[in-house]
């Protein structure tokens, strides 16, 4: 593998451009245990390893791009939001986040639910034998065949989303003699301090029915009426990559407020609330998320104080931690093509990937971390923007970090915490072959999303 020098982009600090971006760290082949997966660390050579793997070893038997998924990791992350909630309350993984089939057995395995929100989330869910009991079915516009399939399969919840879905899924579930179990999901107005298009809970969006001039309790209701129906709580989410809990606070206080008002008028006491999930991982070292038990206590105490001023009882509660249990467990592991010094700007570092395999930045003008993962380097820090091989300008993975000023094509590079939104919405964009899903644990590897081939683009083309 070259390890040979180029004209080197700016390096230090008094020189580098106008931007955001974090200072380089002091020791740029350290992996902050903030942002990678538990058991990822480096060999005597200096080389990347997961679960006792090198990358270069992964990269020779799988190639790269590569989504490398720590299952250990996922395994203890998803057993520590089972143990911090207790038996008193239900953890449903977003399956929206990354779902397989492996997933699916590993969640089973360790006690947790599941929330699906498509017709094919369900039936990777179903045939992976996930009970359907703790399968919650969400979605905005689910359609009258996927909501039959939920019902049929006995799904243990799904939530409603609009005045027609209360109607639509009382009607199918009538027609198919079944009584189907539902929540309703509400928006506050809360406006949680994300960005725009993840934020969930301001009522101009499209998903939920707003609680403001009573539309919700309009909702309710209406579904209390329904004999299809049997209303079994609440739900409110208030968006995506979350680390400040006022925003569940003050969610909490208007839920229970709607749930006051219907005990008030109708003698019913829900008996569930659920308060969705959103929060936050570390992507950079800036991050400062919460733990697990944390997080359930907070949420816990703010639930039951709001309950014993309303002088309700403490209904259980439900999250719905997708990206706080995936999102660290993954890391992405690209081979660098080509190394492009802009004079006086940054580095232009290009991967095998890109926004096929890795669209947040563009989307979310998300931010990310990056290391060199084939060898160490004492080498200066320079400035470099990681962009991938599309034909767009905005095909930018990490768009500012630093990278040892002698990274060569041939070099591996390692992006941390893409276990979440990278694979899920991966794409064909230029017909780029979506990367494998490769699990490691305990120094064995194995491929529970295979990569694509070129096969199996061309047999979708029926032309």
């Amino acid at each position: 593998m070259s390890r040979s020098a180029h004209p080197a982009g700016p390096r230090h600090a008094d020189v580098l451009p106008e931007g955001h971006y974090t200072a380089p760290a002091d020791d740029l082949n350290a992996l902050d245990p903030k942002v990678w997966a538990r058991t990822v660390g480096r060999d005597a050579d200096g080389v990347v390893t997961v679960g006792g793997i090198p990358v270069m070893q992964l990269a020779e038997e799988y190639g790269t791009p590569a989504y490398l998924l720590d299952e250990a990791d996922f395994r203890e992350r998803a057993r520590a939001w089972r143990t911090a909630f207790g038996d008193d309350a239900d953890v449903f993984y977003a399956g929206k986040a990354f779902l397989s089939r492996a997933v699916v057995r590993w969640l089973d395995e360790e006690g947790l639910n599941l929330d699906v929100c498509s017709g094919g989330e369900l039936a990777t869910a179903l045939s992976a034998g996930m009970p359907a009991e703790r399968i919650a079915f969400h979605g905005n516009n689910k359609s009258p065949e996927e909501i039959e399939r939920a019902v049929r399969a006995g799904v243990g919840r799904i939530v409603l989303d609009s005045f027609q879905e209360i109607v639509r899924v009382a009607h199918i579930a009538q027609s198919l003699g079944k009584r189907q179990r539902v929540q309703i999901r509400i928006t506050v107005g809360v406006e949680a301090h994300t960005h725009e298009f993840i934020a969930t809970a301001h009522e101009d969006q499209k998903f939920g029915i707003p609680l403001a001039g009573g539309q919700a309790a309009e909702a309710v209701r209406r579904a209390l009426k329904l004999d299809g129906l049997e209303v079994i709580g609440i739900h409110s989410h208030i968006g995506s990559q979350i680390f400040d809990m006022s925003g569940f606070e003050v969610a909490a206080h208007r839920v229970v407020g709607l749930l006051k008002d219907i005990r008030d008028e109708h003698g019913v006491e829900l008996p569930e609330i659920d308060l969705g999930g959103g929060l936050g991982i570390a992507y950079t070292s800036d991050d400062d998320p919460r733990e697990p038990h944390e997080i359930a206590k907070a949420l816990t105490e703010i639930v039951t104080r709001e309950c014993e001023a309303a002088r309700l009882a403490t209904p259980r509660i439900s999250v719905e931690p997708g990206r706080a249990i995936v999102g660290p467990t993954a890391f992405t592991l690209y081979e660098v093509g080509t190394v492009k010094p802009l004079e006086g700007l940054r580095t232009y570092v290009s991967v095998d990937g890109g926004m096929s395999d890795n669209i947040r930045t563009a989307l979310y003008d998300a931010e990310y971390s990056v290391a060199l993962a084939s060898r160490t380097s004492d080498a200066e820090p320079m400035l470099v923007r990681i962009v991938g091989k599309h034909c767009e300008s905005g095909d930018i993975v990490v768009k500012d970090a630093f990278l040892p000023g002698d990274l060569a094509p041939g070099d591996l590079i390692a992006v941390p915490a893409t276990g979440a939104y990278c694979r899920s919405m991966a794409s064909n964009y230029n017909h780029a072959l979506r990367p494998p899903v490769v699990a490691v644990r305990d120094g064995a590897a194995r491929v529970v999303v295979r990569r694509e081939t070129e096969e199996d683009l061309l047999r979708l083309d029926v032309g």
